[in-house]
């Protein structure tokens, strides 16, 4: 299981790999789930979060980065098993309670073929079982410090409710604001907005983070988000 610890201490996890990645943050005051991958994913899912020590096996909070059906489709399920709140951003909602989030745009000639097709014929296999968010968030939110130091910050383009995580000001949960799958290029396949995908990379190096963890693929470093940006 891959992982990674800020200067402060804080360590995140990667329970979730290969189709889409799922992260474990945790401290001493607080256990964060980020995404839930595929539901044919979830008994590999609570494996891996059964392999942390026993009291960092439950989980306080899951935060969705966006809600297509690969990264939210266990939400749920969690929800249930474990009681734990769901944070999301708000303009999302109303997809949730429905279980369907639309597709987005293709960025390419191949993404733009598979965003017709899905868009149209494969409503089923890109649905989820609908769930009701906690917290909902609108731009950014800072969780209260004594539990963690972790901010969120709004960055749309992928999707209008895309979030990413900062966290210690060194590494941030991206989802699918970038992405990790190509060599040499953070550049997601899909994205309803192309200008503001790139005003959301200009909101993640405003920040510190030197290492950035996507949603699908392999860690990202500062310098090849710079250079595609």
């Amino acid at each position: 299981m891959k992982s990674w610890e800020t200067k402060a201490g804080t360590k995140i996890f990667q329970v979730l790999s290969g189709r889409s990645n799922s992260y474990f943050i945790k401290t001493n005051k607080l256990n964060v789930l980020v995404d839930t991958g595929k539901v044919s994913s979830f008994l590999k899912l609570q494996h891996n979060i059964g392999l942390l020590s026993k009291e960092h096996q439950n989980i306080d909070i899951l935060i969705l980065t966006h809600t297509h059906f690969d990264h939210c489709q266990n939400a749920a399920n969690l929800q249930n098993q474990y009681a734990c709140k769901i944070l999301m951003h708000e303009s999302e909602k109303d997809y949730v309670v429905k279980g369907y989030t639309p597709v987005p745009k293709g960025t390419t000639m191949i993404s733009k073929t598979i965003y017709s097709l899905g868009s149209k014929t494969l409503l089923k296999r890109f649905s989820y079982e609908p769930f009701s968010p906690d917290i909902l968030v609108n731009d950014n939110f800072q969780f209260p410090e004594e539990k963690i130091n972790l901010q969120i910050v709004a960055t749309p383009g992928h999707s209008s409710g895309s979030i990413c995580l900062i966290i210690d000001d060194e590494i941030a949960l991206v989802g699918d604001t970038l992405f990790g799958v190509f060599p040499n290029s953070v550049f997601p396949p899909f994205a309803d907005s192309i200008p503001e995908l790139i005003k959301s990379w200009s909101k993640l190096l405003n920040t510190n983070c030197h290492t950035f963890l996507p949603g699908h693929g392999k860690a990202i470093n500062r310098q090849l988000l710079e250079k595609d940006y």
